[in-house]
């Protein structure tokens, strides 16, 4: 008798059990979505980020500048002094212009390179501090998903305006949601007038070393 009741206790233990699993397996997901760029755009540290990538980019574009300056001074003095020039210091001329020339460009890629670098570094602690209080909410308000709703291939292609937990998340933050601003964005270096000078004045420069 004791060997039974220790057997039907097993048993309900067992189905207990197996009907919690069930009721956690057929419990429906609670899905809900944010804006990364919205909420970073509400951040305090979004406006810092924003002024040091702006100043990094100055930083950069003033020594693409200082290069393109003097690629453009000396393309105007061989164009000067050309007629006047042996073969061999037109030559020697010529190839100091070409490796100038490609000294820019690889300057300017690197800074394209270099800007990107500096913004992830920049970000990477606003986005760890927009994770640890995604991931809060999300553990609140029963959420089993939250999914991203913006860029060029957003996880999210609709959804209900209550799925959405951009400003419970800043709210969490302690910020008071506002109007959408920018995030932080990439202000890639371009080329001044002076830097796109020297492929047009190396193409003159070879036409008249051609004659």
């Amino acid at each position: 008798m004791n060997k039974f009741r220790v057997a039907l206790a097993a048993a309900a233990l067992t189905f207990t059990t197996a009907t919690v699993s069930m009721a956690q397996t057929a419990a429906p997901l609670k899905i809900g979505y944010t804006s990364v760029q919205y909420v970073l755009s509400q951040m305090p540290e979004s406006k810092q980020i924003e002024s040091q990538l702006k100043d990094y980019s100055t930083q950069l574009k003033s020594q693409l500048d200082a290069k393109s300056n003097e690629f453009r001074t000396k393309v105007e003095a061989y164009q000067k002094g050309g007629a006047t020039m042996t073969e061999v210091v037109k030559a020697d001329k010529e190839k100091e212009l070409q490796n100038l020339q490609q000294s820019i460009q690889e300057f300017q890629q690197n800074a394209e390179v270099s800007l990107q670098q500096k913004q992830q570094t920049l970000l990477k602690p606003a986005l760890d501090k927009l994770q640890k209080n995604i991931d809060a909410v999300a553990d609140e308000n029963g959420y089993t998903y939250i999914l991203n709703s913006d860029g060029d291939s957003p996880l999210l292609l609709h959804g209900p305006k209550d799925g959405d937990v951009s400003d419970l998340i800043l709210k969490k933050m302690g910020i008071t949601p506002g109007a959408a601003a920018a995030a932080p964005k990439v202000a890639t270096p371009a080329a001044s007038s002076a830097v796109a000078t020297p492929a047009a004045s190396a193409t003159k420069t070879k036409t008249k070393t051609k004659k």
